[in-house]
């Protein structure tokens, strides 16, 4: 069980939850790191003491600095900060919940320095699965997912019987977010504000709008190849409005196993930290008299582009998945400050896809070379 952690993206959704459980379990938060929210972090050090902490951003680097100079944490500046105070960690374990292809390096610096990653940054295994995972068996390094979906399957999976080919199917489950059931024409005039009203769950700003469009679905759908190593056909996706299942595994002899669990993301932050052990959590358990009914269904492939562009790009060379992510993280951020119309953000991503060149990656570097490929031909079409 873990013991001591590095947070990447500790001022985050995610980072603030996983010391909340922190707390809980009284393990040490030994290193923080974060792009640019120095007030937050400030509270965060004072509260927990941590012996590092890491600022992307150099001018807010040097504000924390002021800020904490009556204390013992030692403050680092900028990516190459970041990467450094990972590496340098004493702690066993990574929680990589940094936004977007943001976290890629950082994660691959806490497997370069043998810590458990407690995955949270879907995009490291969209854009690098296969690199990731090199490097990982290099350094006999465990990866445990903390997307609720993943940790599910990761639950399903331990508790299965039968061989390696005894798995028929993952079923992913999807909320449907704001927007289930709306038309092209409904969509048309939806705002930022109106994507970011998630019905079921607390989440920073990008992954609530990859949740409005389904892209969290298809990058969730990508990164399942690599965690359970499946093919894109057999990982299906199904819409279940309560989000209380959070997915299932479907076995050959047609036994479909599920993992339930009210919608809060404390539950699978601990599970990864504590397994192979469980212990008592904040979570309350799933009441299933009252939750009654749940309702499921398929998804709008027509409508929600996204989610069909994502699996034709799982079945493509990697740099597909880079350029996919790379534009939707431009568009996300075009649609949120109110440049372009919701509906224009799977049109660039499908572009972006169609109008580039799909190769395998064979390093990080030409990861992020497509990736900022992506962001350059993505912000020609806003």
């Amino acid at each position: 069980m873990t013991q001591s952690l590095v947070i990447l993206g500790s001022t985050g959704s995610i980072g603030r939850q996983t010391l909340e459980v922190c707390r809980h379990l009284g393990l040490r938060a030994d290193t923080l790191c974060a792009r640019k929210n120095v007030g937050l972090m400030e509270e965060q050090i004072r509260a927990f003491a941590p012996r590092t902490v890491a600022m992307a951003d150099p001018e807010a680097a040097r504000e924390l600095r002021l800020r904490v100079a009556d204390t013992a944490t030692r403050v680092l500046s900028g990516p190459e900060g970041v990467e450094s105070a990972v590496a340098e960690s004493a702690a066993d374990t990574a929680v990589t919940a940094m936004e977007g292809i943001s976290g890629l390096r950082p994660t691959m610096a806490a497997i370069a320095s043998g810590k458990k990653i407690a995955l949270a940054n879907k995009e490291t295994l969209v854009c690098a699965g296969a690199l990731v995972y090199a490097a990982a068996n290099a350094a006999g390094v465990e990866i445990l997912p903390v997307d609720s979906e993943h940790a599910a399957i990761h639950q399903c999976l331990m508790a299965r019987g039968g061989g390696e080919g005894c798995v028929r199917r993952i079923i992913l489950t999807a909320s449907g977010g704001p927007f289930f059931g709306k038309t092209a024409e409904e969509l048309a005039g939806v705002t930022a504000a109106d994507a970011l009203r998630h019905p079921n769950w607390k989440m920073g700003q990008k992954i609530t709008l990859d949740s409005a469009t389904l892209m969290n679905k298809g990058l969730e759908l990508i990164e399942a190849m690599h965690l359970f190593r499946v093919c894109p056909e057999n990982i299906s996706v199904v819409v279940h409005r309560e989000s209380i299942i959070h997915s299932l595994v479907e076995f050959c002899d047609g036994s479909t196993m599920a993992q339930l669990g009210v919608p809060d993301m404390r539950l699978p932050i601990q599970y990864a930290l504590t397994w192979p052990e469980r212990r008592e959590s904040l979570t309350p358990p799933v009441d299933l008299a009252r939750v009654g009914t749940m309702r499921f269904f398929a998804p709008d492939d027509v409508n929600f582009p996204a989610l069909p562009l994502a699996r034709r790009v799982a079945a493509m060379p990697s740099s597909a998945a880079v350029t996919m992510n790379g534009a939707n993280e431009v568009a996300v951020a075009a649609f949120l400050a109110g440049k372009i119309s919701f509906g224009k953000i799977a049109e660039i991503c499908t572009r972006a896809v169609e109008d580039t060149p799909a190769v395998s990656c064979a390093n990080i570097g030409e990861v992020l070379e497509f990736d900022a490929a992506a962001r350059e031909y993505a912000t020609s079409r806003i």
